[in-house]
């Protein structure tokens, strides 16, 4: 409309009543009161009796105010009511993909078999060893169909174009987001996003602190051990697809770290030589990083060393079942004693503070009664403090829950148990083992060169973190990776 007046072709805009034309005060008087009367435009509101040809109307700019005062009210009621609903769990978003709506209860999440299988695949692809990118170039070539794609073919309602030239394209940050879903888990996440008024349509992410987490609403797709696995693995930083010359990818790839500045070391291929090779991605030699050490290691001496441990692992539970169990006991429960006695002193620290504020408030109540603090007064500080009671409130629940979840350490000890078992029964090394195995191998900067050249690395186990084993000076072993180079294991110093 407003194009077609620009071009001279309306001389007249006749609405119901001014809340037709807008609810803002400011853009409907700007309207009116400007932009009609220059371009000549002659301006009638019927059941408010306003016509531009009888001269201004001075209820008019009232009526506006009073049209936005509606529609600030109608935000109102409906903030409310979506905060109501979103504190008592009912989810408040679409249902992800890989989730349908149930069509017997309303606000619940069902499982989509369809859709959910390739969820499933997608992390259990995720935890081969593949990264986003090969993954999305994996389900396009199997022409599995986008989720949008999906949801218009069942005919759902969701945003997006719907015109693609391949409904199969699957994007990297599709598959991110899958792999980033808590909700995959069971439960539901309110408040992710939120809008400043309701003039402003535009969502904002909201902090996590201000979501609002529902555990086992529904049912999970992905178990939550799995979950957490891949978080671990995601880190901050995306996988890079390997270049088609370079072979497959490495098992090892997102297990080692730099003992110096804590990052990743990046997998490489030298295509003149042959040789496969780790090195610190935080190098300022090669990427003008900040870590002044390169940590070169190469794959074939990380995957002996690893072999050999976990063999040390493997023998010494079929040789003493009872004392590798213990040994066990003595790693999980000396960190769990640490975090735990952390999480009950915060604990202890949120609770005096609950009660300290209501005291408070009992006595700003009184306070009130007796007149030594104004209504107004009172009405500020009481919704201050209820607020960061309510606050505490969550917090406490958190806290609790943690403490609470300390329990399943002898559930992590008996998957640990239960991987190594597994290992017994394989002869090689395997990307989904290590991922259950393994949570960081910690690298160091190698000692010496030539025959001399000493590295140490540190393995640190899921569940259980860095295994002592007690030493075997039988176990001194020498593997001949390839021809000429040789390496000399010692298990007792963690060195290769």
């Amino acid at each position: 409309m407003l194009e077609d007046i620009d071009l001279g072709y309306v001389s007249t805009v006749m609405v119901k009543d001014l809340s037709r034309l807008g609810r803002d005060y400011v853009s409907v008087g700007h309207y009116t009161d400007i932009y009609f009367p220059e371009h000549n435009v002659r301006f009638i509101a019927v059941n408010d009796m306003v016509d531009s040809a009888d001269g201004e109307n001075e209820l008019a700019p009232f009526k506006n105010i009073m049209n936005e005062m509606y529609a600030r009210d109608i935000s109102c009621k409906v903030r409310s009511s979506h905060r109501l609903r979103g504190n008592m769990g009912v989810p408040l978003s679409q249902p992800p993909y890989g989730y349908k709506k149930d069509p017997d209860v309303k606000g619940r999440w069902i499982i989509d078999p369809e859709p959910a299988e390739v969820v499933q695949r997608i992390f259990r692809l995720y935890l081969e060893g593949n990264g986003v990118e090969t993954i999305a170039h994996i389900l396009q070539e199997d022409h599995v169909m986008i989720p949008l794609a999906y949801w218009f073919s069942k005919g759902l309602k969701r945003g997006g174009k719907r015109t693609r030239i391949d409904p199969c394209r699957w994007n990297m940050s599709t598959v991110w987001t899958i792999l980033r879903q808590q909700e995959y888990c069971g439960d539901v996440i309110n408040f992710k996003t939120y809008s400043k008024s309701f003039k402003n349509k535009k969502r904002l992410e909201n902090p996590e602190e201000n979501w609002k987490v529902f555990h086992d609403v529904h049912e999970p797709i992905i178990d939550r051990d799995t979950f957490e696995l891949v978080q671990n693995r995601l880190g901050k930083t995306k996988q890079r697809k390997l270049k088609p010359q370079n072979g497959e990818k490495s098992i090892f790839s997102g297990l080692l770290y730099c003992s110096d500045c804590g990052k990743k070391l990046c997998y490489h291929f030298n295509t003149s030589r042959g040789i496969r090779f780790f090195g610190c991605s935080n190098y300022k030699g090669d990427y003008r990083g900040t870590c002044t050490k390169r940590h070169y290691l190469r794959e074939d001496a990380i995957y002996q060393v690893v072999t050999l441990e976990l063999r040390r692992l493997s023998a010494y539970l079929r040789q003493d079942e009872n004392a590798f169990v213990e040994l066990l006991c003595q790693e999980t429960d000396k960190e769990l004693f640490t975090k735990r006695k952390h999480l009950e002193t915060k604990l202890q620290q949120t609770l005096l503070r609950s009660d300290t504020i209501s005291q408070t408030v009992q006595k700003l109540y009184e306070d009130n009664i007796s007149g030594k603090v104004s209504d107004e007064w009172f009405l500020q500080l009481a919704n201050r403090y209820e607020n960061e009671r309510m606050d505490l409130k969550a917090k406490i629940a958190s806290l609790r829950d943690e403490i609470s979840a300390m329990g399943t350490a002898q559930k992590g000890r008996d998957t640990f148990l239960a991987a190594v078992r597994r290992f017994m029964d394989m002869d090689t090394l395997t990307a989904p083992l290590l991922q259950e195995l393994i949570d960081r191998i910690v690298v160091y900067e190698a000692e010496g060169s030539g025959k001399n050249r000493i590295q140490r690395i540190v393995i640190y186990y899921r569940f259980v973190g860095y295994l002592d084993l007690p030493s075997d000076p039988k176990q001194d072993v020498t593997e001949n990776t390839r021809k000429g180079v040789a390496i000399r294991y010692l298990p007792r110093t963690a060195s290769a």
